[in-house]
C-alpha cells in the first residue's frame, strides 16, 4: 500500500512539474518574442533616419554641383561669345583686305593690258619704216640706175640730218618712259609693301573693358568700398564700375599700369577671396611676374616675324615696347610693321630680307629705356644693338635711318630708313596732343614724388585728380592739408594744363600683432 502510494504520489509531481515548467515557457517565449519586435522597429526607425539622412545629403551636394556647373558654363558661355566676336572682328578685316588686293590686281592687269598694246605699236611702227625703206631703196635704183651700196650711201646722205632729229625725239621719248616706269615701279613696290602689312591705324586707348559677372560687383567694391579703394591705390589706376551689365573698367594714362590691374583683377576675379590683404598679396604677386610676360611678348614678337638669335636682354627690351608710345603711336606696333615694310621691300628688289626684318625689330629698341638713359633713342638703340654683339651694319643702318644723323653704307639701311618713314607718316599713325598728354601727366606724378614722405603717386580721371600715398611714420594727419597746398602751388608754377587738378594725399596707418 505504501509503494502504491509512492508511485501515485512520484506520478503526481511529475506531472505537477511538466505543468509548472510549461507555463514558465509559455512567459518566457512571450516575453522573448516582445523584445525582438521592439527591436525591430527600433532598427527600422534608425535605417528610416539614415535613409533620410542620406538622402539630404544627396540633394545638397547635386545643388552645390548644379551651382558649379551653372557657374563654370557662365564663364565659357561668356570666354566663346568674346572669341566671337573676335573672330567676326577679324573676318570684317580680311574682307576689305581681300577687296583691297582685288582691286589692285584688277589695276595691274589693266596696266599690262595697255603696256601690250603700246608694244604691238611699236612694232607695228617698227615694221612700216622698215617698208617704207625698202620701197625707197627701189625707187632710187629704178631712177638713178646706181647700185645698190651707191644708192644706200646717197640715201643714208640725205636722210641723216632727218634720221638725228627723229632719233633724237625718239631717245628722249624712250628716255621719259624709262624714268616713269622706274618711279612707277617703284611706287607699286612700296605699295605692295603697305598692302601685305595691311596694319590697323595704332592707337593708345586710356581704359580697358573687363567681363565680369554682376554677383561678384559687390564683392570688388568691398564694404563702405574698401577693396575697389585698395586695389586703386596699390595699382595706381582708376577702377570704374556702374550699371552696364557684366563689365568694369580700368582707366589710366600708363600702359604699364593698366595692364597690370588687368592682370590683377582677373586673377581677383577667379580666386573669388576678396579682401585687402588678398588684393595686395595678388598685385604684389602680378608685380613680380610680369617680367617674364614681357619678355615672353618680346620672344613671341620675334617668333612672328621669323627673326632669331636675339639676345634675351634685347627680347625684354622689345616687349617693354608694347607699352610705350611716340606721338600716340604703339612703339611695338610701329616696330612689327617697320620690319614688315621692310622686309617686303627687300624681298621685291633682291636685297636681304633676313637682315631687314632684324633692323626693323631693333631700329627703335632704345625707346624701350629712353626715359631712363641720356642721349637719343636711335644713339641709344646703338648702344645696345652693339653691347649685344650686332654687326656694324647693322649698328650702321639704325643710326641712319633718321635722315641727316649718318649716312647710310648700304642699301638695307637706306630700306629701312624708308620703311621707317611709311610707318611713322600713314595716316592716323601719330597723334601729337596723345604725346603731349601723356607728358604733363608724368610730370604731375614726377612733382608730387619729389616731396619727402611721398611714397607713391598716381595720376587719374586724364590727369585731373592727383592720389598722394605718403609713409604713415614721416607725414603725421596734420601736415596731410599742408603737403596738398605745397603740390598744388608746384603744379600751378611749373605747369600748364585747362581746368582744374584735385590734390588728394593718403595717409594709411596699420597695426600689426601675433597671437601665440
Amino acid at each position: 500500500m505504501n509503494f502504491l502510494l509512492s508511485i501515485i504520489f512520484l506520478i503526481l509531481g511529475i506531472v505537477t512539474g511538466y505543468v509548472i515548467r510549461l507555463i514558465f515557457a509559455k512567459k518566457f517565449f512571450s516575453s522573448i518574442e516582445a523584445q525582438a519586435e521592439r527591436m525591430l522597429q527600433e532598427a527600422k526607425k534608425s535605417a528610416e533616419e539614415q535613409i533620410a539622412k542620406a538622402k539630404q545629403e544627396i540633394k545638397m551636394l547635386m545643388d552645390k554641383e548644379r551651382a558649379e556647373f551653372e557657374r563654370s558654363t557662365k564663364e565659357q558661355r561668356q570666354e566663346l561669345l568674346s572669341w566671337e566676336r573676335r573672330l567676326r572682328y577679324k573676318e570684317e578685316n580680311l574682307d576689305k583686305k581681300y577687296e583691297i588686293i582685288d582691286r589692285k590686281e584688277r589695276e595691274i592687269y589693266e596696266r599690262e593690258h595697255k603696256i601690250k598694246i603700246e608694244l604691238q605699236k611699236l612694232e607695228e611702227e617698227k615694221k612700216y619704216i622698215v617698208q617704207q625703206q625698202e620701197k625707197q631703196r627701189q625707187i632710187l635704183e629704178k631712177i638713178s640706175g646706181l647700185t645698190q651700196e651707191e644708192a644706200r650711201k646717197i640715201l643714208l646722205q640725205s636722210l641723216e640730218e632727218e634720221v638725228k632729229s627723229e632719233f633724237a625725239i625718239k631717245l628722249k621719248k624712250y628716255e621719259e618712259e624709262l624714268k616713269e616706269t622706274a618711279i612707277q615701279r617703284a611706287k607699286e613696290t612700296l605699295v605692295t609693301a603697305m598692302q601685305r602689312i595691311a596694319a590697323d591705324i595704332a592707337s593708345d586707348n586710356t581704359t580697358t573693358l573687363i567681363p565680369i559677372p554682376d554677383e561678384l560687383k559687390g564683392r570688388i567694391i568691398g564694404r563702405e568700398g574698401r577693396n575697389i579703394r585698395t586695389f586703386e591705390q596699390l595699382t595706381g589706376v582708376d577702377v570704374i564700375i556702374d550699371d552696364t551689365p557684366e563689365c568694369l573698367v580700368i582707366s589710366s594714362f600708363d600702359p604699364v599700369r593698366r595692364e597690370l590691374a588687368r592682370i590683377a583683377m582677373e586673377k581677383l576675379i577667379q580666386d573669388s577671396r576678396i579682401h585687402p590683404a588678398r588684393i595686395e598679396e595678388i598685385v604684389n604677386k602680378t608685380k613680380t611676374e610680369f617680367e617674364d610676360y614681357v619678355k615672353k611678348i618680346g620672344e613671341d614678337t620675334a617668333m612672328e616675324l621669323g627673326v632669331i638669335g636675339l639676345h634675351p636682354e634685347i627680347l625684354k627690351l622689345l616687349g617693354k615696347l608694347k607699352f610705350r608710345t611716340s606721338y600716340g603711336q604703339n612703339q611695338l606696333q610701329h616696330t612689327k610693321e617697320v620690319a614688315i615694310i621692310a622686309g617686303t621691300i627687300a624681298a621685291e628688289i633682291g636685297a636681304d630680307v633676313a637682315f631687314c626684318k632684324r633692323a626693323g625689330l631693333l631700329h627703335d629698341i632704345g625707346k624701350a629705356v629712353s626715359h631712363e638713359v641720356e642721349g637719343t633713342h636711335h644713339e641709344i638703340s646703338a648702344e645696345i644693338a652693339k653691347k649685344y654683339g650686332e654687326s656694324e651694319k647693322m649698328i650702321n643702318a639704325i643710326l641712319s635711318h633718321h635722315e641727316g644723323i649718318v649716312q647710310p653704307q648700304s642699301i638695307e639701311a637706306f630700306i629701312l630708313a624708308t620703311a621707317d618713314a611709311i610707318s611713322a607718316s600713314r595716316p592716323g599713325a601719330r597723334q601729337d596732343t596723345v604725346e603731349q598728354y601723356l607728358k604733363r601727366v608724368e610730370k604731375i606724378e614726377k612733382i608730387a614724388k619729389s616731396f619727402r614722405g611721398v611714397n607713391n603717386a598716381y595720376a587719374i580721371y586724364a590727369g585731373r585728380e592727383l592720389r598722394v600715398m605718403v609713409e604713415p611714420t614721416e607725414i603725421s594727419d596734420t601736415q596731410l592739408s599742408i603737403l596738398a597746398r605745397d603740390i598744388a602751388k608746384r603744379i600751378e608754377k611749373e605747369l600748364e594744363y585747362p581746368g582744374q587738378i584735385k590734390i588728394v594725399v593718403i595717409r594709411e596707418t596699420r597695426s600689426e600683432d601675433f597671437a601665440r
